[in-house]
């Protein structure tokens, strides 16, 4: 830890600032997220269907408007966006905890969506800024105060709910009010590189978005890692449906599952910067992107060879089985996300030939993004197909294949140099030419 806190003093104070603002930002999300559809459910009475209503329009207007904040980010400075996301998100917490009505709930719920995507590119795209040459060993440290806040948040929301969930929204609103206050006074103003000009004249967003999704090796890469995405969110999914179902909905399966999060949390704040350094030393971007997919689809090995091995009735022998293979599962997952993430991160800024990056996350964002709701739906139907007709190992031989399939489309991309910058800005130029 101390090896990490020396790290962050390296960069300047804007960088720093980012860093603990996502600490900040992830604390105030997961303290009152994972909570958001129990209270609708529950002591607002509403149906299954307009809870789900609820939820999935906050996620839309997330993903869907990555693209814009993106734009508007390169545009307009990255300042401005991360400012107004976050005063949009005090207002949408805000929201939440005051209000019972169906239309203010979804006003507040798309609130909260369309913040994420207004501060998301514009933070990284600052932070690609800042760092420089050093972006992978920044994005590596990103990683860690991401994952922290993941970890303290809903242990804070827990405590806060337990008295009341409209405490819990008012509180994370003030957390992202005071963090709006902060970036007024002490995040400095920093713009794009204003290479999006010619003769003087700077490019329409409609030129600028054909000239990025003329850039095929971009559009690659983003479709390559939907499955990166896919696999890591089984952390939420799969992976605690696995516990449940095998050692029940008791106190067992509610410590199970706290377990997993724990494991995938605390493995990445203790290792992420080492493993980091380590594959910056022994290989080039592009292999550690190809390692970091295979860790993340062997992940799921432990639950294929567990789903071989006959259930025990009870006792020790079923909690092994139900705990054990997915906490494995988590580490790894971990694991491979610690290898891929900060070259995943570099590669969209290289690719994008440092230009546009904001407008870039943006759209790598939205891609992923629809990846990940149909990789769910996928892994969803292949949990019910699996437990209808008594193969267990199915979800997990999807999993593994859907591994190895993206690790062979990086290698391949490496390979054949499309990772390289000068093959993104040869396509792009072909275009805008």
């Amino acid at each position: 830890m101390k090896n990490t806190l020396a790290q962050v003093r390296s960069y300047d104070g804007s960088v720093q600032l980012l860093m603990v603002n996502q600490f900040t930002i992830n604390l105030g999300f997961y303290m009152l997220m994972p909570y958001l559809a129990t209270y609708l459910a529950g002591p607002l009475g509403l149906a299954g269907w307009m809870v789900g209503l609820i939820l999935g329009v906050r996620n839309f207007s997330q993903q869907g408007m990555f693209l814009i904040g993106g734009t508007l980010a390169d545009r307009l400075g990255y300042k401005p966006m991360i400012i107004a996301g976050l005063v949009l998100r005090t207002a949408g917490f805000a929201t939440l905890g005051l209000v019972e009505s169906v239309p203010a709930l979804l006003a507040a719920s798309a609130a909260t969506g369309l913040a994420g995507a207004l501060f998301n590119p514009a933070s990284r795209a600052y932070l690609a800024a800042g760092a420089g040459e050093r972006r992978v060993e920044a994005f590596a440290l990103f990683n860690v105060f991401y994952q922290a806040g993941i970890l303290l948040g809903p242990l804070v929301g827990m405590v806060l709910t337990g008295i009341d969930f409209s405490i819990t929204c008012l509180v994370a609103a003030g957390i992202f009010a005071i963090l709006s206050v902060i970036q007024i006074r002490a995040l400095p103003a920093r713009r794009a590189d204003r290479s999006d000009t010619a003769a003087g004249v700077r490019e329409g967003v409609l030129r600028q978005w054909r000239g990025i999704l003329a850039n095929r090796p971009f559009l690659l890469f983003s479709v390559a890692m939907i499955g990166s995405y896919v696999m890591s969110f089984q952390v939420y999914l799969s992976l605690p449906l696995e516990v449940r179902r095998l050692g029940g909905e008791g106190q067992f399966g509610t410590a199970a599952v706290a377990v997993l999060f724990a494991v995938s949390g605390l493995s990445t704040i203790a290792f992420q910067t080492r493993v980091t350094a380590w594959c910056k030393a022994r290989m080039a971007p592009g292999r550690a992107l190809t390692w970091g997919l295979l860790a993340m689809g062997a992940a799921f090995l432990p639950l294929l060879l567990a789903s071989a091995v006959p259930v025990p009735d009870g006792g020790p022998g079923l909690w092994l089985l139900a705990g054990l293979p997915p906490a494995l599962s988590a580490l790894l997952l971990a694991l491979g996300t610690m290898i891929a993430y900060p070259f995943e991160m570099d590669t969209i800024v290289r690719l994008a030939g440092n230009r546009l990056v904001a407008t870039h996350y943006g759209l790598y964002n939205t891609v992923c993004g629809i990846g990940i709701t149909l990789g769910n739906l996928l892994t969803g139907m292949a949990l019910d197909a699996a437990r209808d007709a008594g193969v267990p190992a199915l979800p997990w031989v999807a999993l593994c294949a859907l591994g190895l399939a993206c690790a062979a489309a990086l290698h391949a991309l490496h390979r054949t140099g499309r990772l390289s910058p000068a093959e993104a800005e040869e396509e792009r130029r072909t275009v805008t030419a």
